[in-house]
C-alpha cells in the first residue's frame, strides 16, 4: 500500500473522509473492502476511477465542509453503475463514508497492513543487475511484496519502493530456505553458477514443501537445456525441472532492453 506514509502525514494536518466499499454487486471496478481517503485538497487510493469515484470524492468533500464536527458520519450510500453515472458496468456498490483524524492513524494503518498482507503476493527477486533494477521500478505500483536478494555488496540502489526489502546473502541460494510460503521466485543473478544453485535450492524446497508456485529463470532456451542436464546430474527429475519457467516473460515481446524484459516478466507474474 504505497500511499500509506503520505496518507498518515496528510492526516496529521487535518481530517479526512475514509471511504470503504462495504458491498459490491455485479460488474464493478473494485471489490468489497477497497478503501480510499479523501482530504479537502487531495486523496489517496482508488475505488475504481470514473464517474463513480468523482461522485464519491464530491460526497466526501461535501461531508468535510458540512460541519466542523462532521456530524452524521459514518453513513452509507449506494451507487448504481448505470446511466446516471455514465458507467455501463451494470453493478452496484455500497460505500461507507467515515470521518477520520490523526487519532485514527493506528487503526487505519492496521487496515492497510492487513490488505497488503492479503492482496500483495510475496516475490523473491535474485539479482541486482540491470533487469533486476528495471523490474523493481515496474513492480513498484503492483501488488507484490518483494524480497530483493544478491550476493554482492553495495549492489542495491540507495532508494527503493516501500514494498521492497533488500538483502545480502552469501551464498545467495541460502536465502531460499526461509522465503515466505507461496513466494514467486525470479532468478537473474550475475553468474550462471549462482543461477544454477538458486534453481536447485528452489527445486529442493519444492520437493519438500511444494510452496513455490512460480520459479522463473532469465535466459535462453539454450541456457535452460544446459541447466537441465546439470540439474539431472544433481538428481532432479524431468518432472521437477518442469517446475521452472525459462525463458521468462509473456510471449510475443521480442525486445531485449532491461525495461522491456521487466514489463514482459511483470505481466507474466500477474498471469501466474
Amino acid at each position: 500500500m504505497h500511499w500509506k506514509i503520505p496518507f498518515v502525514d496528510q492526516l496529521a494536518k487535518g481530517p479526512a473522509i475514509w471511504i470503504t466499499v462495504l458491498q459490491a454487486h455485479g460488474s464493478v471496478p473494485r471489490g468489497a473492502g477497497t478503501v480510499m481517503a479523501v482530504f479537502e485538497g487531495t486523496f489517496f487510493g482508488t475505488i475504481g476511477g470514473g464517474h463513480l469515484e468523482f461522485e464519491a470524492i464530491a460526497e466526501a468533500r461535501k461531508c468535510l465542509k458540512s460541519a466542523p464536527d462532521l456530524a452524521g458520519l459514518p453513513k452509507e450510500k449506494r451507487f448504481a453503475l448505470g446511466p446516471s453515472l455514465g458507467q455501463c458496468c451494470g453493478g452496484a456498490l455500497v460505500l461507507q463514508f467515515e470521518a477520520v483524524s490523526s487519532a485514527d492513524s493506528n487503526r487505519l494503518l492496521e487496515i492497510l497492513d492487513a490488505q497488503t498482507a492479503e492482496r500483495f503476493m510475496p516475490l523473491a527477486l535474485f539479482g541486482g543487475g540491470h533487469v533486476g533494477k528495471a523490474l523493481i521500478n515496474v513492480l513498484a505500483p503492483l501488488p507484490f511484496q518483494v524480497r530483493w536478494i544478491d550476493s554482492r555488496d553495495e549492489i542495491f540502489p540507495t532508494s527503493v519502493p516501500a514494498q521492497v526489502v533488500c538483502e545480502h546473502s552469501n551464498p545467495v541460494q541460502a536465502a531460499v530456505a526461509d522465503l515466505a510460503p507461496n513466494s514467486r521466485v525470479l532468478i537473474m543473478s550475475f553468474s550462471h553458477a549462482e543461477d544454477l544453485d538458486i534453481v536447485a535450492a528452489c527445486l529442493l524446497r519444492n520437493r519438500q514443501r511444494q510452496d513455490l508456485p512460480f520459479v522463473g529463470l532469465i535466459g535462453s532456451a539454450t541456457k535452460w537445456a544446459t541447466f537441465k542436464r546439470r540439474l539431472a546430474e544433481r538428481g532432479f527429475s524431468e518432472a521437477e525441472c518442469q517446475q521452472v519457467t525459462c525463458p521468462i516473460g509473456v510471449p510475443g515481446i521480442s525486445g531485449k532492453e532491461p525495461e522491456v524484459i521487466a514489463v514482459a516478466v511483470a505481466a507474466q507474474l500477474l498471469q501466474a
